[in-house]
C-alpha cells in the first residue's frame, strides 16, 4: 500500500486554518449526503491523510494530526498513514474517540471548525456540548468554504454527472407514485408538513431512478422534498431533463437545480407562519441543511429508509434469482482459479484474479457492474479486513496459503455480496479449526428463529459464541443490510455488537449479510459471507401469540470443504452443510452443461462431508 507524504498538504491546511481563525479542523469521510462510499471529488479525508478506507475522521490542530477509524481498517491505516499522523483505534479500550481528541486539542477557549455540509446536525450538537464541557468554553464553528478543497486546488476532481436510468416496476415491484403516496400517509400520521430527503439511495429508491455518480453505488447527486401536495427533486438539470426521465416523472415531480436546496430551505423557514406542522428531517441530514430550516424541524430515523429496507415480493424474488446467477459466476471463477494455480502453475496476482472474476460475472444476464471493489487477498493480505489490491503493489496468489475473496455485483434485479475463503493446498490444523468455528457462527445466524421485535444486537452472539469460547473474535459487524440494485451496505438494521444495532428490529423482508470471520495479522484472514432474507416462520408453539422470524439464505456457491473440520460440527450442522451444498448443486449445475471444469469442481465441492 502506497504511503502518501502529507507534510506539505498539512502545512497548507494549517495556514488556511490560521487565516480562518480555526485552531482545530475536522475532516469527515462522508459527503454532503452522509454517503459511506463517495465520489472522487469528496475524498477529502483520504487526500489530507493518505488513508483510503471508507470509514474514519481526521482531526488536525496546528501541531498534531489524528485519524480515527474502526476495526475493519486498523491494519490498513497503520500501513497507509505517514509519520505526521496518530492512529486512533475506535472502540479500543483506553483510546480516545476523535471527539475526545479534538476536545483535548481545543483546550480552553479554542475554535474547532468543520464544513457544516459534511457533519450531521446531531453530530454537531454533540460536539458543541463536549467543547463547552467543564467550562472549557471552546466552540464549534461552520467553515462554509471547505479548506481541504482549497488545498486540493485544481487537481480536485469535478463532481460526476452520469446518465440516469429508470428502474422499471418489473424490478422495483412498485410505482414511485405509490411510494410517494405511502410516504404522504406517514407524514400525515406524524403530523408533519413535509420531508426533506438528502440520502442518495433513498432518493433513488423513492423515485425508481438509478445513476452512477458514485462508483459501485447506482445513485446520483440530488436532494428531494415531498409534501402533501408536491414532490421536488433538486439535481443536475442535465441529468434530469432527458426524455426518458421526464417521461417517467411526468407532472408528478418538479425539478430544480441541485444547489438551490439551501436557498429554498431558508425561504421555507422564513415562511413558517403559514404552517402549523414541523418539517421532517432524517437524522443523517447535514448541519448546513438543518440550520437553514431553523428550529421548526423534527430529526428522526427516515421513514423512507425503513420502507426501503423491507423488500417487496418482486425485490425478494429478484434477490433469489440474481444470487443464483452470481453463485454460478463465483463457482466458475473458483474452479478456474484453482486450475490455474494448482494444475497449470500459472503466476497470478490478486488483481489478475479480481479482473477475471469481473469478466465472468459480466457474462451473466442483467449484470450492471460490481457492487464494491473486489477484495482478492492471499495469505497475510486476508487479515486486512477491507483490503483493496492494486496493480504493481499487490501480492502473487500463493496456492499454499489461504485465499479470501469478498466480492459482489449489481444486477438490475438485485445486489450481491459474497465472501468465500479457500485453500488450494493443504491447510494447517489451526486454519481448519478457525474456519470451522467461523462456519458454526454462520450457521448459527442462518438457522436462528426469534420473535418479532428482536434486533441484530440481540442475535449477534449467535455468530460469535464459538469463537468467544476459545478466546477469539473479529472486529467488524456480523451483518449489514443490502439494497435492491442499490447500495451494498444499507441500513437501518444490521447484526453486530455496536449500540446502534440495538435500535432497529429485524423485520420480515429485510435482506442482510451473515458474515462472521477471524483474522491473524500477518498470517491469514477467514470470512464466510452469505446473504439471508428475514421471513416469517412457522413454529410448533405460539408463545404470547407472537410472530416468529427466521432467515432464508440466497447465496449459491460452495463453502471450502477442505477447510472444514467435521469433528467440530454437530450432526445438525453437518446436515446443514450437506443440505446447503445439495441446494447449490440443484440450482446452479445447469450453468455448466458445456463447462466440464466448473461442473467437476462444483460436483466435488458439494459432496457430503
Amino acid at each position: 500500500m502506497e504511503v502518501v507524504d502529507t507534510t506539505e498538504r498539512l502545512w497548507s491546511l494549517r495556514q488556511l486554518m490560521k487565516k480562518h481563525e480555526v485552531d482545530v479542523y475536522i475532516v469527515p469521510s462522508e459527503d454532503a449526503h452522509q454517503s459511506e462510499y463517495i465520489a472522487a471529488c469528496d475524498a477529502r479525508r483520504e487526500f489530507i491523510s493518505g488513508f483510503s478506507g471508507s470509514a474514519g475522521t481526521a482531526v488536525i490542530s496546528q501541531s498534531k494530526a489524528a485519524l480515527s477509524t474502526d476495526g475493519r481498517y486498523f491494519n490498513q491505516a497503520a500501513k497507509q498513514l505517514d509519520s505526521n499522523w496518530t492512529l486512533l483505534k475506535a472502540g479500543v479500550e483506553g483510546v480516545p474517540t476523535w471527539q475526545d481528541w479534538a476536545f483535548e486539542q481545543a483546550q480552553v477557549g479554542k475554535t474547532v471548525g468543520v464544513d457544516p455540509s459534511l457533519i450531521t446536525a446531531s453530530g454537531a450538537r454533540k460536539l458543541i456540548d463536549k467543547l463547552g464541557k467543564d467550562g472549557a468554553s471552546s466552540s464549534l464553528v461552520m467553515v462554509e468554504q471547505n479548506l481541504i478543497d482549497v488545498v486540493w486546488g485544481v487537481n480536485r476532481p469535478q463532481r460526476p454527472c452520469e446518465k440516469l436510468r429508470v428502474h422499471p416496476v418489473k424490478y422495483a415491484g412498485k410505482k414511485f407514485q405509490e411510494k410517494i403516496s405511502d410516504l404522504r400517509k406517514e407524514l400525515e400520521t406524524r403530523k408533519r408538513a413535509g420531508i426533506i430527503i438528502s440520502t442518495l439511495d433513498e432518493i433513488a429508491w423513492l423515485f425508481n431512478l438509478r445513476g452512477s455518480d458514485i462508483p459501485y453505488n447506482p445513485v446520483f447527486f440530488a436532494y428531494a422534498v415531498v409534501t402533501q401536495t408536491a414532490a421536488t427533486i433538486y439535481g443536475d438539470m442535465k441529468q434530469l431533463s432527458t426524455p426518458e426521465i421526464l417521461a417517467h416523472l411526468g407532472d408528478d415531480v418538479t425539478l430544480k437545480p441541485y444547489d438551490t436546496i439551501i436557498q429554498d430551505s431558508r425561504s421555507w423557514s422564513q415562511a413558517r407562519d403559514q404552517y402549523t406542522e414541523k418539517v421532517l428531517l432524517s437524522n443523517k441530514t447535514s448541519w448546513a441543511l438543518s440550520h437553514s430550516l431553523g428550529d421548526d424541524v423534527e430529526e428522526a430515523r427516515s421513514p423512507i429508509g425503513d420502507a426501503k429496507s423491507v423488500k417487496n415480493e418482486v425485490e425478494l424474488e429478484g434477490m433469489r434469482a440474481c444470487h443464483v446467477r452470481d453463485g454460478a459466476a463465483l463457482t466458475e471463477y473458483f474452479a478456474w482459479l484453482e486450475n490455474e494455480l494448482v494444475n497449470k502453475k500459472t503466476v497470478l496476482d490478486e488483481v489478475d484474479a479480481a479482473d477475471r472474476l469481473e469478466a465472468i460475472r459480466s457474462k451473466h444476464e442483467l449484470f450492471a457492474g460490481l457492487s464494491f471493489d473486489t477484495i482478492s487477498s492471499t495469505g497475510p493480505n486476508g487479515a486486512v479486513i477491507h483490503y483493496k489490491p492494486e496493480k504493481g503493489s499487490c501480492a502473487i496468489i500463493d496456492p499454499n496459503a489461504i485465499y479470501l475473496c469478498d466480492s459482489g455485483a449489481q444486477y438490475y434485479d438485485g445486489t450481491t455480496d459474497t465472501t468465500r475463503t479457500f485453500h488450494f493446498g493443504q491447510p494447517t490444523e489451526f486454519e481448519k479449526y478457525a474456519f470451522t468455528l467461523v462456519l458454526k457462527g454462520l450457521i448459527g445466524i442462518d438457522t436462528a428463529v426469534f420473535p418479532k421485535g428482536t434486533t441484530g444486537f440481540a442475535i449477534d452472539i449467535l455468530a460469535r459464541q464459538y469463537l468467544w469460547k476459545e478466546g477469539l473474535d473479529f472486529l467488524h459487524g456480523t451483518g449489514h443490510g443490502v439494497g435492491s440494485y442499490l447500495n451494498v451496505h444499507e441500513g437501518p438494521m444490521g447484526i453486530g455488537s455496536r449500540p446502534h444495532y440495538a435500535e432497529v428490529p429485524i423485520a420480515a423482508g429485510n435482506v442482510i449479510s451473515d458474515e462472521p470471520g477471524y483474522y491473524e495479522d500477518g498470517k491469514f484472514g477467514i470470512r464466510i459471507e452469505n446473504i439471508v432474507m428475514a421471513r416469517e416462520v412457522k413454529t410448533l408453539h405460539k408463545f404470547a401469540n407472537k410472530q416468529w422470524l427466521g432467515f432464508e439464505h440466497v447465496t449459491m456457491t460452495p463453502i471450502g470443504r477442505n477447510l472444514i473440520e467435521p469433528s467440530l460440527l454437530t450432526s445438525a450442522e453437518i446436515k446443514w452443510v450437506n443440505d446447503y451444498h445439495t441446494e447449490i448443486w440443484d440450482k446452479t449445475h445447469h450453468f455448466f452443461k458445456e463447462d466440464e471444469l466448473s461442473r467437476k469442481w462444483l460436483e466435488r465441492e458439494t459432496q457430503p462431508i
